[in-house]
């Protein structure tokens, strides 16, 4: 009983590590990346669609990216919707290429940029925390059903701790590696 539950909490905590990564992945650093544009939505026909659904999204260089979109007549609104999407990007169209070339990060915008990281990791382990608490719950209340003795009990809680540390661990890990890579000039 206590090991489904220390699985059924590992597994959410990596969840929120997976969650993590990906809101990291979103963050713009030095480099283009085709995961700068992958939350971006497009009209298309009356249905707002995700941009890597209606185009192909490819890195030109380390500044540029491109987007080629399958049907001719989406390239104004895909110039509209990177635009309007708050990334401070400015597409420039030739043919039936858009380009999407990357400003390079100011001192000021780096900074900012840390701050939303820190917020994110902060998040990721209060999650990890909650987690934790659930976890933790669950296990005082076989303790209540005498499914369990306190031995278990206390043995169930120091694993969780340990794999809650571990987590952690984690998310200060990738915390650290993004605030290096935002930092990289």
């Amino acid at each position: 009983m206590i090991n489904d539950t220390v699985r059924e909490a590992e597994q959410r905590m990596q969840k929120s590590i997976d969650a993590l990564k990906q809101e990291f992945s979103k963050l713009r650093s030095g480099r283009a990346h085709t995961g700068l544009l992958e939350q971006i939505t497009v009209s298309y026909y009356g249905s707002d669609m995700p941009l890597t659904q209606v185009a192909n999204v490819a890195v030109e260089d380390a500044r540029t990216l491109t987007v080629t979109p399958w049907d001719r007549s989406m390239i104004s609104a895909i110039e509209k919707a990177i635009m309007t999407a708050e990334l401070g990007l400015n597409p420039a169209t030739s043919g039936m290429l858009i380009r999407v070339p990357l400003p390079p990060l100011t001192e000021e915008r780096r900074k900012d940029m840390i701050k939303i990281v820190r917020a994110e990791a902060e998040n990721a382990r209060v999650a990890l925390r909650n987690v934790r608490r659930d976890a933790n719950t669950q296990i005082k209340d076989l303790l209540k059903a005498k499914d369990i003795s306190e031995d278990d009990e206390r043995r169930g809680e120091e694993s969780i701790q340990k794999l809650t540390d571990k987590y952690v661990q984690k998310v200060d890990e990738l915390l650290a590696a993004k605030e290096k890579e935002l930092m990289d000039v």
